[in-house]
C-alpha cells in the first residue's frame, strides 16, 4: 500500500497540467500563486482534521487530476505533509469584496399533519416545475394556496418566519411534539431571485445594517403582523424540500455534494471561482478572526464572487445566532493540484 501511494505520488509531480476542476474561470478572475510560507497561522491548523473533510468527498471527484489525489489522501498519516507535497494556495481575485458569512442547519417546531398551532406548510417540489424553469412567485404560492391539497407537504411549522429562514438555509430538522424529528434537504426552487428581509427593513428605514439580525427580524414580525407578512412576501424565492432519512442524526446536512458537510470545516462558495471539493485556506478577520483550512463542499443563492464564502457553523438555535452576527472581511486562497495553480496563474 505504501509502494503504491509512493508510485501515484511520483506520478503526479510528473504529470502534465491535465483538465479538470479549476480549468475554466470567469474573464475577470485574476490568479496568483502563494507560498504556504505566506499564510499566517498555517503551521499551527489541525491539517488532519481538514484531510477528514477533504476525504469525505473527494471520493465523488471524477476528474484525472484529483482521483489519485484522493487515493493518496487517504493513506496519509499527516495532513500538513500532504497539502504542502501535492497543492500549491492560489488566490483567485475579481471585482467583488471579500465577504465571509455563515450558515447553519435551523431546528424548528412543527407536526406531520395541519392543525392550529402547526399552520405553515413545507412543500415538495411540484413535479411540472421542471429545473431552470420559472414558478409563481412567494406570494402566489403562500397566499393563494395554489399548492394545497396536493399531497405535497413534507411537515407542517408554527411561525413564517421560522419556515423562511428553514428555506434561506436550505436544510434543517423538524423537530416534531413526540420528540422525533424529520430532516429535510433543499429540493428545488422557484425561479426568482432571492432578496433579503434584512436588506428589506434597511430600504424601509425602519433599521440601519448593523441592527439587524435574524432575531431582529422576528421580533419585528411578530410585533408588526400586517406589515410582517408583506416583509416575508417581499423575498419572491421559495424553496422546496425533500426528505432526507439515510444520514445519521450527527453528521450534518448534505452539501451540494450530496455528502454530510461538517461545521467549521465547510464552506458554501462560487464554485465559478472555487472548485467544489477543494481545500480552501480561509483568512477570516472581524470581531473573532481565525485562519484555517476548510473544503468547499456546498454553495448557496448568496454565495457570488471570488472571495465569498459561507461557512457552515452547525446545527440548531445556538449555532444559528452565532452565524447571524458573523459578516466579515479577510482573503481565501484555494489550493489547487501544483500542475493546476501554475496553469491558471494570470500574467501580470
Amino acid at each position: 500500500m505504501i509502494l503504491r501511494g509512493l508510485a501515484i505520488a511520483l506520478a503526479l509531480l510528473a504529470a502534465p497540467s491535465y483538465a479538470g476542476l479549476g480549468d475554466e474561470l470567469p474573464s475577470d478572475a485574476r490568479v496568483r500563486v502563494v507560498e504556504f510560507a505566506d499564510l499566517p497561522g498555517w503551521a499551527e491548523d489541525d491539517h488532519d482534521a481538514a484531510l477528514s473533510v477533504f476525504i469525505d468527498t473527494c471520493i465523488d471527484l471524477d476528474e484525472p487530476l484529483w482521483r489519485p489525489l484522493c487515493i493518496v489522501a487517504q493513506q496519509q498519516r499527516s495532513g500538513r505533509a500532504f497539502f504542502e507535497l501535492f497543492f500549491r494556495p492560489v488566490l483567485i481575485e475579481n471585482n467583488v469584496d471579500p465577504l465571509f458569512t455563515a450558515y447553519y442547519e435551523p431546528e424548528i417546531l412543527g407536526a406531520r399533519y395541519q392543525s392550529d398551532t402547526y399552520r405553515y406548510p413545507l412543500y415538495r417540489k411540484p413535479p411540472e416545475l421542471d429545473a431552470g424553469e420559472a414558478f409563481v412567485p412567494r406570494r402566489i404560492i403562500e397566499e393563494d394556496g395554489i399548492l394545497q391539497g396536493r399531497g405535497l407537504e413534507i411537515a407542517w411549522v408554527a411561525d413564517p418566519v421560522d419556515l423562511q429562514f428553514l428555506q434561506i438555509q436550505g436544510s434543517g430538522r423538524i423537530r416534531l411534539p413526540d420528540g422525533s424529528a424529520i430532516r429535510v434537504g433543499y429540493g428545488g426552487n422557484n425561479g426568482h431571485a432571492f432578496k433579503s428581509l434584512g436588506n428589506e427593513l434597511v430600504r424601509r428605514g425602519i433599521y440601519n445594517r448593523h441592527q439587524v439580525s435574524q432575531q431582529v427580524i422576528r421580533n419585528w414580525v411578530q410585533r408588526n403582523p400586517v406589515e410582517g407578512q408583506d416583509l416575508l412576501m417581499s423575498n419572491p424565492s421559495y424553496v422546496f424540500f425533500r426528505k432526507v432519512s439515510r444520514v445519521p442524526t450527527h453528521k450534518g446536512p448534505l452539501g451540494a455534494m450530496n455528502r454530510s458537510i461538517t461545521a467549521h470545516r465547510s464552506l458554501a462558495v462560487d464554485p465559478k471561482y472555487t472548485p467544489l471539493g477543494a481545500p480552501v485556506w480561509l483568512e477570516k478577520s472581524g470581531a473573532e478572526p481565525f485562519n484555517r483550512l476548510m473544503i468547499a463542499q456546498d454553495t448557496g443563492a448568496r454565495v457570488k464572487g471570488a472571495q465569498r464564502a459561507d461557512i457552515f457553523w452547525g446545527t440548531g438555535v445556538d449555532a444559528g445566532v452565532l452565524a447571524g452576527k458573523i459578516r466579515d472581511g479577510g482573503r481565501m486562497l484555494v489550493l489547487l493540484p501544483i500542475q493546476r495553480a501554475y496553469a491558471l496563474e494570470t500574467e501580470d
